[in-house]
């Protein structure tokens, strides 16, 4: 027998304080206590080889009759609970139990023949051992398989039609129990597998909104930081001291926002909303030397517009003037507008467009940064176009969202 640990995994959970474990089925067995266990349970179940003790116990057989009875007994209870702890220590290599199991049904048919009907009772373990060795899709043909040979020499033992009830139902009836015991102990061990691989998928998801967040935080801030400190040095050296000091004063409160929405974002609480990041688009893009053009309605309430689809047009806002701050060369004016439209299934949908007048996107690659809104905008059924402005100048960015909170009124 493999050596085994004295730790407890998943097959098996504390009850107490007193070292008590309680196996879970389908779980492999983890240390010997478990194992010491189960085969407890599994000895319950040795209270039908009654018959074949009292037939040993009577007078019907010599003393080399029983004494062969005996030994046949034991051998066949030995293979019965060896099977039990090759099956909880090697559950998925079933091939292993194969020569145990026909020990057993070889022992059944030498002491049927030997020793008289009494033996039969061995074919139901037997059968239930083949249930439990073979994989679910050969179960049940084993299982025939046994209760057809134990009708075969039911019949040649010449068994009566009483005891040939008794013997054979049970040997079917337990055999397919033990089948469907295994199909049920392989679903619970995929859902376990399954339950785990969820884990392993919120983990990678939460790590990927973690970078979604701190790339748009973190672009978003540098860009703007960088900017002011640019400008900040050249009125520097203009002789603007009082204005080079309210830059850099700037900057310090652009990096303690950005140490609290960093900050915010590991902890899964920050959501930006429309007002505030037009606000930071505008204070951003004023230290770039562009020029905001965005209605003032633009960062009021709007019907059916809130919770996460609101945030991710905030973020999609962010995101946009980050672009056009870092890639929009020679660009001077920025463009923002919050439109509705119908699509084509009759819904409601907030359209945010933000343009600039740079020399558009040319054949650069798409960014993390717009791969991540995208998926944003992916969580809430929207959707994002991007491309060349107007007569192919400049870059636009359209993101939408479906209104959700008011019912949709069928356009004229």
């Amino acid at each position: 027998m493999p050596k085994l640990p004295t730790t407890s995994r998943t097959g098996a959970e504390p009850t107490g304080g007193g070292g008590e474990f309680r196996v879970i089925p389908g779980a492999p067995v983890d240390n010997l206590r478990q194992l010491v266990v189960k085969i407890c349970w599994m000895s319950l179940w040795m209270i039908y080889l009654y018959y074949p003790v009292e037939d040993l116990t009577g007078d019907e057989h010599t003393t080399a009759g029983k004494v062969f009875g005996w030994c046949a007994l034991t051998l066949f209870l030995v293979a019965y609970l060896g099977m039990v702890a090759v099956r909880s220590l090697a559950h998925d290599r079933w091939w292993i139990g194969l020569p145990v199991a026909c020990t057993m049904l070889t022992l059944a048919v030498v002491t049927s023949f030997g020793l008289g009907p009494a033996w039969l009772t061995l074919f139901t373990y037997t059968s239930v051992c083949f249930g439990a060795v073979l994989p679910p899709k050969y179960g049940l043909y084993g299982v025939g398989g046994v209760t057809l040979l134990a009708l075969a020499v039911a019949l040649l033992v010449h068994a009566d039609s009483g005891l040939l009830a008794a013997i054979l139902l049970p040997c079917l009836l337990s055999g397919l129990a033990m089948v469907g015991l295994q199909r049920l102990v392989g679903t619970m061990r995929e859902l376990r597998e399954a339950r785990a691989t969820v884990a392993h998928l919120a983990v990678a998801e939460e790590r990927l909104r973690m970078a979604r967040d701190l790339h748009d935080l973190l672009g978003h801030s540098l860009s703007l930081i960088t900017i002011k400190a640019q400008l900040g040095g050249r009125l520097m050296d203009a002789g603007k001291e009082e204005a080079g000091r309210a830059q850099f004063s700037e900057i310090e409160q652009v990096a303690r926002q950005s140490l609290t929405d960093v900050r915010a974002a590991v902890g899964g609480y920050r959501r930006p909303t429309l007002p505030v990041e037009l606000s930071a688009a505008r204070t951003a893009l004023t230290a770039a030397q562009i020029r905001l053009e965005a209605d003032p309605l633009l960062g009021d309430p709007r019907p059916g517009l809130d919770g996460e689809e609101a945030g991710a047009l905030a973020w999609a806002l962010r995101e946009s003037v980050t672009n056009v701050i870092r890639h929009g060369e020679g660009a001077t004016r920025c463009t923002v507008t919050l439109d509705e439209t119908w699509a084509e299934d009759g819904t409601r949908h907030a359209v945010l467009t933000v343009t600039d007048n740079g020399r558009g996107p040319g054949k650069s690659p798409v960014g993390n940064g717009l791969s991540g809104l995208r998926e944003r905008l992916a969580l809430v059924d929207g959707r994002l176009e991007t491309g060349p402005g107007e007569r192919g100048r400049g870059f636009r960015l359209r993101a939408s969202v479906p209104l959700r909170a008011v019912a949709d009124r069928v356009p004229e």
